[in-house]
């Protein structure tokens, strides 16, 4: 699949050639629901249960007398209705750390990028700008076209001038190509790569 480059400006770079075998793909949703799942799944933290009758760490011993006392009967100061006793009904210990085979994560990615090759997907020189402010990049996208929800991708690092710059538009995020994934590249509606990015991510499922 051959695709025109440009510069960040506007201006035409040549063309670059990707890989039908990344970019290509016929996308399932099947498989693009399974891998964000997954992926929105393990950010979850896990939930903290809290400690029961059973877990407090108070004697057993029956601590009154069972008639005579004046007060109610009681077991151990474990029970809940004491201070520093064990939580009633209290929430219960849950881990989302669901598990994937690898090569669904990898269809995942490629099916995500071969869904913007289709209509959505620019390739860019670099993403270097002499003036890497914000206004000076607002001004740049606008005048490339670039509006609506926009994911940068890089080669190995994102210049840190650059990346502030785009993160206070508010609409555009910026990633290494280390960080690319289904769920961040299909919520946006344009995908910007540099050509180092393309290099990254088939050197990734090919190497």
């Amino acid at each position: 699949m051959k695709v025109k480059v440009q510069k960040l400006d506007g201006k035409a770079s040549g063309d670059i050639e990707l890989n039908d075998t990344v970019f290509g793909v016929e996308p399932r949703a099947d498989i693009l629901h399974r891998v964000v799942t997954w992926q929105l799944e393990n950010r979850r933290g896990t939930a903290r249960a809290a400690r029961e009758r059973s877990d407090v760490a108070r004697t057993g011993k029956k601590w009154g007398k069972q008639k005579g006392g004046g007060t109610a009967r009681h077991g151990d100061r474990a029970a809940p209705i004491f201070i520093g006793g064990g939580k009633a009904h209290g929430p219960r210990r849950r881990d989302f750390n669901i598990s994937l085979n690898k090569k669904i994560r990898a269809l995942g990615l490629k099916m995500a990028l071969s869904s913007k090759a289709k209509d959505s997907l620019l390739v860019v020189d670099s993403l270097e700008l002499s003036d890497a402010k914000t206004k000076a990049l607002a001004a740049t996208f606008s005048a490339a076209g670039l509006n609506g929800k926009v994911l940068f991708i890089d080669g190995d690092t994102v210049e840190d001038s650059f990346r502030m710059a785009a993160n206070n538009l508010g609409n555009v995020n910026v990633m290494p190509a280390a960080g690319a994934n289904v769920y961040d590249i299909l919520k946006h509606d344009t995908l910007v790569l540099t050509r180092a990015a393309v290099e990254k991510l088939e050197a990734r499922f090919n190497g």
